[in-house]
């Protein structure tokens, strides 16, 4: 068992039907693991106002739940990234709130961890020893997207994307401030200046269920992310962007709004 807390952040977007539900069944199955935990759940701006739904866990779980709201969609990025700004753990994981990765998976997450003293361990669709039941249109935008990161950035991990990742929260407050993606190819931006600046990185098998009757990848979405993907390679490889330590470049973090919700109590 990892000596610390984990704060799990769970960035959701129009979750509103089933957000209680899902953040129930996660804390839930984190006492159950034991861990010292918080589950952080930011609303990305979802019009169906997920967070008034997600609130109404604060006041029976008011130390392990905690909600963070902006009002316009910015992208699961910049949730991520306003998790961490509210994480108090020494250990932080993304976890969708969508259940499609049950939340059981990071027991398997930490052994990984301390058996190889990685500084992150990212969830792997490609691990040979993976569960994995999602659309076949998926499948084929994963597979090409695997074959172009390990290209550019040499990654010695089979998968960036999927929503289950856990971080030593060191890497995460030194890499972020480099970041400059908030919506597309954040997590590829992320890992690859991790490797970059020398953080260990190792993959895990995951166990993977599509709940999803449609698929919320478009082709549009897909281009935006090679797109932005392109974009990192130039940043890194050309113009050496994240190497520049100096001042004057405006951190992503210092872009970023939460507000935090607090449970309202009732008057005696």
């Amino acid at each position: 068992m990892l000596d610390g807390k984990i704060s799990v952040v769970m960035p959701a977007y129009n979750e509103a039907h089933h957000i209680v539900n899902n953040l129930i069944e996660t804390v839930e199955t984190l006492y159950r693991c034991g861990f010292d935990f918080e589950v952080i759940l930011v609303d990305d701006g979802s019009p169906d106002k997920t967070y008034l739904e997600a609130a109404k866990l604060l006041t029976a779980h008011p130390t392990t739940v905690r909600v963070v709201h902006y009002a316009q969609n910015q992208g699961k990025g910049n949730a991520l990234i306003c998790g961490v700004m509210h994480a108090r753990g020494h250990y932080v994981a993304f976890l969708d709130a969508d259940m499609d990765l049950h939340p059981s998976q990071l027991t398997t997450f930490v052994g990984i961890m301390e058996a190889t003293d990685a500084d992150a361990v990212i969830g792997s669709k490609f691990h040979p020893a993976s569960d994995v039941v999602y659309p076949p249109v998926r499948r084929i935008y994963s597979g090409i997207y695997y074959m172009l990161t390990r290209m550019f950035f040499g990654l010695p991990i089979r998968d960036t994307q999927t929503g289950l990742k856990l971080f030593r929260a060191e890497l995460l407050h030194q890499v972020l401030p480099r970041l400059t993606v908030k919506r597309y190819a954040f997590d590829v931006e992320l890992l690859a200046n991790a490797h970059r600046m020398g953080f260990r990185l190792v993959d895990a098998p995951v166990t993977l269920s599509f709940q999803r009757i449609t698929n919320r990848v478009k082709l549009k979405d897909a281009f935006s992310v090679l797109w932005d993907t392109l974009a990192v390679f130039y940043r890194m490889h050309i113009l050496r962007y994240y190497d520049d330590h100096r001042g004057g470049r405006k951190s992503i973090i210092h872009q970023i709004e939460g507000r935090e919700i607090t449970p309202v109590r009732s008057e005696q």
